[in-house]
């Protein structure tokens, strides 16, 4: 296995408080403010089990990760933790695989606040889609930084209007409760918890899944940050817990509040409910914090992806020149190509919204999971080997059949996407991705062992 010890060293700049709020800026999106109204439509009120579910599986995940930060704390990359306790092989495919996932991010977050910002600026949606991608990638290439400032500012924006959101909601259920008229404070569950059965909670853990995805993002920054490699793993702990209660208890207020079908899928339930509550400025306020939300994930997706082909040119996986830094620490060849991917797909989108870019995104549907699942097998082989013996870091218990029941739930949320009509397309098209980028690591060994023989001819 390559160590990538060619590389140049990234600029440790990034504060506590970038590190933090960065990880919140990549969960919580445009997956809560807008796309829990498709969970909440398809299970009705019990759609919070859903969410604890899929919050307590990447709650040991996380936890999984920050223990192996603090064994490894020569690895940084997230990516770097499989490459290390799996080999070349499942680090390089886990490693284009999620690098490709965080390129299509940026592509349908790109989008997604060009359709906001269309609503202000008149301007064709392809063009507005690829002045904000530039926008992000001036942020990015300027310096890690910079990238960590805008993130902070962005991030904590969102967490200000979830909090103001609870209070908000909380504030309407004990004022009709102490008025003596709990139902119209609790209206949304009058149609019953679980309107489609159990099984629509069920097939909800998979779909609210991929909501929470991105905590893991804490450990990418980390490289580029001053804090210690304790402090990263309390982080990267904390975090998805702290995202979780955030998601859960939103979720909670809403359905409680919201009867269930008025819930309009693509429709921010957030905005109905403020709406609901008698708030008529609800609209034009959320549209303001869904764009803040966006442009976050925009960002953190276009700095993900760019450490990720940092990491991989670092172990010989990806062309070496991606790993040049430039003037102020920052791989601006990563971010560049990058940005030139995702817009390319936005370009795509335009020719071929409904065939060739739709597949690109739904290609992306089971890579996250199966990346986490590369963690928890990662995590079980450098916790057999280790040899630290008393104060050791390793703390999961109970020890292994956490690991095997956490891996459990994720293979149950593969199997779920295979069992539901809409997600069993998302599952195979997965596999393509992760096909071709077998096949490269066998045609790159291929080559390596070509390489290492013509050099035997040449030296004898």
């Amino acid at each position: 296995m390559t160590d990538g010890s060619h590389a140049p060293v990234l600029a440790r700049t990034l504060a506590r408080r970038h590190v933090e709020l960065i990880s919140l800026g990549g969960v919580i999106g445009a997956g809560l403010f807008v796309g829990s109204s498709v969970a909440i439509a398809a299970a009705g009120p019990a759609i919070v089990i859903s969410y604890t579910v899929a919050g307590l599986l990447l709650l040991l995940i996380m936890r999984m990760l920050g223990e192996m930060v603090i064994v490894r704390p020569d690895i940084r990359a997230f990516t770097d933790f499989v490459l290390a306790g799996l080999g070349e092989g499942p680090g390089f495919v886990i490693g284009w695989t999620y690098w490709y996932v965080w390129t299509v991010v940026v592509a349908v977050e790109s989008i997604a606040g060009a359709v906001l910002l269309h609503a202000w600026i008149p301007l064709p949606v392809w063009v507005m889609a690829l002045f904000v991608i530039g926008i992000m990638w001036c942020v990015n290439i300027l310096s890690p930084r910079t990238y960590g400032e805008f993130e902070f500012w962005f991030a904590s924006i969102k967490v200000a209007a979830i909090v103001a959101f609870v209070l908000a909601t909380v504030g309407f259920v004990f004022r009709n409760a102490h008025l003596g008229n709990p139902d119209a404070g609790l209206p949304g569950l009058q149609n019953g918890l679980m309107p489609h059965g159990p099984g629509a909670v069920v097939a909800g853990i998979a779909t609210v899944f991929f909501s929470l995805t991105g905590a893991e993002v804490a450990t990418i920054a980390a490289a580029e940050s001053n804090v210690s490699t304790r402090v990263v793993a309390r982080i990267a702990g904390g975090l998805i817990f702290r995202v979780a209660l955030f998601y859960v208890l939103s979720v909670l207020l809403m359905v409680l509040i919201l009867p269930w079908r008025e819930v309009i899928p693509g429709v921010s339930p957030f905005t109905v409910t403020l709406q609901h509550m008698g708030h008529a400025w609800a609209a034009g306020g959320m549209s303001l914090v869904i764009l803040t939300a966006v442009l976050s994930c925009l960002n953190s997706a276009l700095y993900v992806s760019s450490r990720t082909l940092f990491a991989l040119a670092a172990h010989h996986h990806a062309p070496n020149w991606l790993v040049t830094l430039n003037s102020r620490k920052a791989p601006a060849r990563a971010v560049t190509f990058g940005a030139v991917v995702g817009a390319a797909a936005v370009t795509l989108a335009t020719v071929s919204p409904n065939k060739a870019f739709a597949f690109l995104v739904n290609a992306t549907g089971a890579i996250v999971l199966l990346v986490y699942l590369s963690v928890a097998a990662a995590y079980l082989k450098m916790r057999r080997s280790s040899t630290n013996g008393v104060g050791s870091a390793w703390r999961l218990a109970p020890y292994p059949a956490i690991v095997y029941v956490t891996a459990a739930g994720v293979v149950f949320v593969l199997v779920e996407m295979a069992l539901s009509k809409e997600m069993a397309v998302q599952l195979y098209a997965s596999t393509v991705p992760v096909v071709i980028a077998c096949v490269a690591y066998g045609l790159l060994r291929r080559a390596r062992r070509q390489a290492r023989a013509g050099n035997l001819q040449n030296s004898t």
